[in-house]
């Protein structure tokens, strides 16, 4: 449908990059689920014991808020196929100002989650090696999972395209099986209380949904890397719709399967719930273990995701003068390297910080995340509605159901703020408004002709 204000023109054209460089369906698809599915799934299972079986009560809440959210990025994606993702839209949609701030906070949720992913990642390699949990050995063994990841993007994409594909088949098969075969072995004398919280019903509610939507993050990953997807109007939003659902479905019977299968005492302390649910299913060490080397290998088939997503937000905001330039360069391997690099050693940091600051690393720096990922979720959804709005013809199906979809993804989004806690919300809020000094400082130091203005219509937008 035609509309009466383009998309907002990008001063600094993306350059295309070359086919062999280009990412199709399957690893579209991958990086959406190897995004997803991280360690954060592995370790989600003890993090929810602390509220009872109530918690998938809520999982079920954020799956279908997801799914919302997935079908959001994908209309969105069949209007703008650059690379950014909620960035692009909440710019083209809102001005400079709305862009910079989803670059600003998207970019901070991707490093920390990376750093959060990493700290689950520890719990898993620690089946293996620093079996006593010494807290400086964790330290280094969570900078290892985050720099390695980070070695891999350096070298290219095409180390990219393979990797997130072979990872994505290890860390699914065995989730799969666990959420199949454990169905079989739950007892319910393992579940516990059912609010386990001491609080509220709704409270427990709110709390859990902000930790289990962590493990969705990153459904909208493919619209971010968009610009590196071949026939992006087709294949980014079949690869973003298809990669929750797979995600939602492993998801939830794998944390039903581990809450039946492992003692809710237990669960409450375990930093490798998955590995004590397949031992408690097939007795001894060996399963618990290979369920851990699946994770292991999960782990950093995410970050590799990660850590090139965390470098494309920053790149597609620094073409519109809307971040520093150094992040819109590239080095030789066609990756941006800057932003590699920078968002690795502040995720490194952030590690770092937590494991010296915070009894309950993990869900401290996943509430973090969560909140500030909340943002351009919010302005994504937002975007869709402004655009419906703009419609001058309507079919009356279509666009109720467009409504109610994105409608749905936007309250869903302020729910999950409610979650979060004080400490999360502290310092969430502390990052998110670092950004106005910032974007003062950039639109100081930009040219008088590098202003932003709507121009006419030209095209057609669906």
């Amino acid at each position: 449908m035609t509309t009466n204000v383009a998309p907002r023109p990008t001063r600094t054209a993306a350059p295309a990059p070359a086919p062999g460089r280009r990412f199709g369906l399957p690893t579209a698809a991958a990086l959406v689920v190897g995004s997803v599915i991280g360690t954060g799934v592995f370790a989600l299972p003890s993090a929810l014991a602390g509220y009872g079986p109530i918690s998938l009560v809520a999982f079920g809440l954020v799956t279908i808020g997801s799914i919302a959210l997935a079908l959001t990025f994908k209309a969105l994606t069949g209007r703008t196929t650059s690379s950014g993702g909620p960035y692009v839209y909440a710019r083209d949609a809102f001005g400079d100002f709305a862009g910079f701030l989803n670059a600003w906070s998207y970019w901070i949720t991707a490093w920390a989650g990376n750093a959060a992913i990493a700290v689950a990642w520890v719990g898993y390699v620690e089946v293996f090696w620093n079996t006593g949990h010494t807290k400086g050995w964790s330290i280094v063994i969570a900078l290892a999972g985050l720099w390695i990841p980070a070695v891999v993007n350096l070298a290219g994409l095409r180390s990219i395209a393979w990797f997130e594909i072979l990872t994505t088949v290890v860390k699914f098969v065995p989730l799969l099986f666990i959420a199949t075969i454990g169905l079989f072995f739950m007892k319910s004398g393992n579940f516990g209380s059912f609010n386990a919280s001491g609080g509220s019903a709704v409270s427990a509610i709110s709390a859990s949904a902000a930790i289990a939507l962590f493990s969705y993050l990153g459904i909208e990953t493919a619209s971010v890397a968009a610009g590196r997807v071949r026939d992006p109007e087709r294949n980014v939003g079949r690869a973003t719709v298809f990669g929750t659902l797979a995600c939602a479905f492993v998801y939830i019977l794998g944390t039903v399967a581990v809450f039946g299968t492992v003692g809710h005492t237990k669960l409450l302390g375990s930093s490798a719930p998955f590995t004590d649910s397949a031992n408690a299913i097939f007795g001894g060490e060996w399963a618990g273990k290979t369920v851990a080397v699946a994770a292991i290998v999960s782990g950093i088939g995410a970050l590799v995701g990660w850590t090139l997503i965390v470098a494309e937000m920053p790149q597609a905001a620094a073409r519109d003068d809307l971040f520093p330039k150094r992040f819109e360069r590239e080095s030789r391997a066609g990756v941006p390297a800057f932003g590699i690099i920078v968002s690795t050693a502040l995720a490194s940091l952030l590690v770092i910080v937590s494991y010296t600051s915070f009894d309950k690393v993990f869900t401290t720096i996943v509430l973090l995340s969560v909140l500030t990922s909340v943002i351009p979720y919010l302005f994504s959804a937002a975007a869709q509605l402004s655009w419906l709005a703009r419609r001058r013809r309507i079919d009356v199906p279509h666009f109720a159901r467009d409504v109610v979809i994105s409608g749905l993804a936007l309250v869903f989004s302020f729910w999950t703020l409610a979650g979060s806690g004080y400490q999360a919300v502290y310092y969430g809020t502390f990052c998110v408004f670092l950004a106005v000094p910032a974007y003062v400082w950039l639109r100081h130091g930009r040219a008088p002709d590098q202003s932003t203005v709507p121009v006419p219509a030209t095209g057609v937008i669906r």
